[in-house]
């Protein structure tokens, strides 16, 4: 029976969201699955709710207060939330209301003892579960107890945990209702949880069921321990039976209680192996109805399996869509490109429709398919083999799939599928002409971009830009590019390789590559020293630039002493590197040139630590020290028997890494100063969309494809809905951790190091840039909140190369993600700074502030007392 106040539980399901919450609407529509069993019980609806808070004095004063605070502020959230919730407490339900809620506890039986639970309109969705945030009430028994609890559910939509998990997740309270659901209570010899998804290993095939004795209350509580088994394809692949001390039963009078287990009882499994295995059928049949992997609370009572909640799992990964039922290996692009933050939609597409290979997207962000590279002997050891040098996990975690046997099938050689395996290009000679001859093509062509660019617009500019992709392709695909990319990176392993064999030298390259020429990336960071030293002598422009919040800064340094050569300089850094920012694969992300702002922090900290003409002296102190070093390992080679052939082909390629290796960076400088020029042509489209009103602002293009914006400019008719569904799920996105290999049932492998020779309780990372430094760590996940002191180690999450101009100030390198020839990696050796990536979990595992010791020569970090 559906009143205004009041609705059945069996006649609501997945509609009604918004009448009866996430949980009543999935409860709702779980009851009408063939086979699954849900406790009778009615809906309080979420117009009682706002019935209540119309009530509730001074409530939206309160709202106002509690949206503005901060959402670490715990103490005095914990504060303001109480008040609601006493406020909320305190008003007497109308009796239109309770005379609702009595007439459906009737049906229910007068004496039935209930089961009192939130169930709030923004929980149980995809994107975010709430799991945990509101309250339950367990065997409230009587009229005037279930009216009471009825109160404390609406009131507990403000608990600290939920309202900071709003502010966290960026929900207004306000669009927040409550609904209660009122359920018979059931009296279970057995409850728990079982996930279809493993929430573990993030793997779709393996459903995982932890089972107690009693209610499940004193699982999902951690009072105890449970059984736990893990289920595929109907067989029981591992189970664990705990020790169940304790459980909780009902009392006749309302309420529960904790009980002591009898003795016998207590290492005895709460489900047989067959109830595990039906259980878990049941469990598929709820998925298969609701599209997602579900975190299901279920209660057994008399050899019948009763469904309590369903909710999806938000914490998986989600897998890139192949359509064809078979395996896939993915392996992640954002790892390649220390990028691992998610990307909105029309960066993914662009970067889609500019890369070399087809990349496939999941979670926001974009993986590169290689099973078919995989499943052939040839082209998988040419695999493992650049994914090894590059890094090692990802080579640990394909090893780790391969060793399964029967999840990649083994197909005769067909020649490589997917990108070439290193060594693939044609040898290229040592001519520094060639570089240049490659910078000077590439400036020619993104001079020729930014001339036509300016001429198109409407659907005409959406026909150029197609085209114009197909030329950023062929740039990138240059055969001549790709020859000198990796005649420097073999130089480099080679040197590295024979080196150590010969004279016992770890990562001679390191020295070697000091102050190589013709490195955009790392000419980028000495730059901003001569802009220090423009700055420095002028006390009130750096007075200035440290209270600097709006973007228009430099309009105003004109007005002070020294304030006009400031922004001069300033300019002249941003016309060539403006097109440069954190996440730079990503169209959308703003750049320099658009935030100006970034860069001050970092021009203020090489103002108060470095001294006037940093940049001369430190790029020709590191090209003596290279020239020092190669001078040191030709002798030493040709001390060795067979010296002078030694020698002579160590020289050749030291030559050749001098002369290739910063070409590497110039590539993915091309790019992003494409996009740039891409970037402002479509947000003059959006402008003219928002003058139009078709578009409220201008930015809301950063949430459709590039295709679908084509069709938006042509039409000028958009999907509102559809873009507020993507802001949902890239706010979602941005708390995953992306797996550096994913498979397409889902699971995520970190792959490891596997080493033992490093000290207990030490850190293991991949060395890409020698030697052994201790000092202060400074964990930044922000460029732009940067507080360097000389002598400081820097870790982070990942440094793509909008992070070089930091490089400069510091002494050591970690980042958790990372691979020897990324850009971090490469600009950290010219420099001669002592980094190591792939550093798991570093930002969690040392905290700011604390000593660390880098051994960046032998691959770990030490924790000092």
């Amino acid at each position: 029976m559906i009143e205004q106040y009041v609705c059945d539980l069996h006649e609501v399901g997945d509609a009604q969201v918004a009448t009866v919450g996430g949980k009543g609407a999935h409860l709702g529509a779980s009851s009408r699955i063939d086979g699954i069993r849900v406790p009778a019980g009615f809906c309080v609806t979420t117009d009682a709710f706002r019935r209540i808070m119309a009530e509730a004095p001074s409530i939206d004063d309160r709202l106002d207060r509690l949206s503005r605070l901060d959402p670490d502020d715990r103490e005095t959230i914990g504060a303001l939330s109480a008040e609601i919730r006493r406020t909320i407490e305190a008003v007497v339900l109308p009796d239109d209301v309770a005379a609702a809620i009595i007439r459906a506890l009737a049906r229910l039986g007068e004496s039935a003892a209930c089961a009192v639970r939130s169930s709030a309109t923004a929980e149980d969705l995809p994107t975010a579960s709430f799991a945990g945030q509101q309250d339950t009430y367990l065997n409230v028994v009587g009229q005037e107890a279930v009216l009471q609890h009825v109160s404390r559910c609406w009131a507990s939509l403000f608990t600290e945990r939920a309202v900071t998990y709003r502010r966290r997740n960026g929900i207004d309270h306000r669009t927040v209702q409550m609904a209660v659901m009122v359920q018979k209570m059931l009296f279970p010899q057995a409850a728990g949880v079982l996930f279809t998804a493993d929430p573990v290993t993030h793997n779709r095939k393996v459903a995982v069921v932890e089972a107690s004795f009693g209610l499940g209350e004193a699982l999902v509580s951690g009072l105890v321990n449970a059984d736990a088994y893990r289920v595929r394809d109907g067989q029981i692949i591992a189970k664990a039976i705990a020790a169940k001390r304790l459980a909780i039963h009902a009392l006749p009078a309302g309420g529960t209680r904790k009980q002591a287990i009898d003795l016998a009882l207590q290492e005895q499994p709460a489900l047989t192996d067959a109830q595990v295995v039906r259980l878990v059928r049941l469990g598929r049949r709820i998925e298969a109805h609701f599209g997602h992997p579900q975190d299901i609370e279920w209660c057994l009572v008399d050899d019948d399996f009763q469904i309590v909640q369903s909710r999806p799992i938000t914490t998986l990964f989600p897998i890139p869509e192949a359509g064809d039922g078979a395996n896939h290996v993915y392996v992640s692009v954002g790892h390649q490109q220390m990028m691992t933050d998610p990307m909105k939609p029309l960066g993914i597409s662009m970067w889609q429709l500019t890369a070399m290979a087809p990349m496939h997207e999941a979670g926001g962000r974009l993986f590169v398919d290689v099973t078919g590279r995989l499943a052939a002997p040839a082209s998988r050891a040419g695999l493992l083999e650049m994914v090894g040098r590059s890094d090692p996990l990802i080579r640990d975690a394909l090893e780790t799939v391969l060793g399964r046997g029967d999840f990649i099938p083994s197909l005769p050689d067909q020649g490589p599928a997917g990108p070439p395996a290193v060594g693939a290009p044609a040898p290229v000679e040592t001519d520094p002409a060639i570089v240049t001859e490659l910078v000077e093509r590439s400036q020619a062509a993104l001079a020729t971009l930014r001339r036509d660019i300016r001429t198109k617009s409407g659907p005409a500019l959406f026909d150029f830009l197609l085209e114009a992709f197909q030329e950023h392709k062929r740039d990138l695909g240059d055969p001549l590019s790709m020859q000198a990319i990796m005649a420097g990176m073999e130089a480099t392993w080679w040197l590295n390789d024979r080196l150590y064999a010969w004279l016992g030298e770890k990562n001679a390259a390191d020295t070697l590559t000091l102050s190589a020429p013709d490195n955009v990336t790392s000419e980028m960071g000495l730059a901003l020293l001569d802009v220090a030293d423009v700055i420095r002598p002028h006390s009130e422009v750096v007075a200035f630039l440290r209270e600097v919040e709006d973007e228009d800064f430099m309009d105003e340094l004109p007005r002070l002493p020294g304030g006009r050569e400031a922004r001069d300089a300033i300019r002249a850094y941003l016309d060539r590197y403006g097109m440069r920012c954190a996440g730079e694969i990503d169209i959308t992300r703003p750049r320099w040139s658009e935030r100006p702002t970034t860069l001050v922090p970092l021009i203020l900290d090489n103002v108060r630590n470095l001294e006037p003409g940093a940049r001369t002296r430190r790029f020709e102190q590191g090209r003596q020290r290279a020239a020092r070093k190669e001078q040191e390992v030709l002798e030493r080679l040709r001390a060795l028997p067979d010296g002078e052939r030694k020698a002579a082909e160590a020289k050749r390629m030291i030559d050749q890494v001098r002369t290739f290796i910063g070409y590497r960076e110039y590539p993915k400088y091309v790019i992003v100063s494409r996009y740039l020029s891409y970037k402002q042509a479509l947000l003059s489209e959006a402008e003219r969309l928002v003058r139009a009103h078709v578009l409220p602002e201008p930015e809301d293009i950063f949430y459709l494809t590039f295709q679908e914006l084509h069709d938006v400019v042509r039409t000028h008719e958009v999907d509102d809905q559809l873009i507020q569904r993507r802001k949902d799920a890239f706010r979602s996105y941005r708390t995953l951790t992306p797996p550096r290999v994913l498979t397409s049932e889902g699971e995520g492998i970190a792959g490891a190091y596997r080493r033992e020779d490093v000290p207990t309780g030490a850190l293991v990372g991949l060395p890409v840039s020698g030697g052994t430094v201790e000092g202060r760590a400074r964990v930044v996940l922000d460029l732009a909140e940067a507080d360097l002191e000389p002598g400081d180690i820097l870790v982070t999450a990942y440094t793509d190369p909008s992070w070089s101009p930091l490089f400069v100030a510091i002494a050591g390198l970690v980042t958790e993600v990372g691979g020897l020839m990324t850009h971090g990696a490469v600009v950290a050796r010219e420099y001669g700074l002592p980094a190591l990536v792939g550093v798991e979990r570093a930002t969690r595992l040392i905290r700011d502030g604390q000593r660390i010791r880098v051994h960046a020569t032998d691959g770990y970090v030490e924790i000092l007392p």
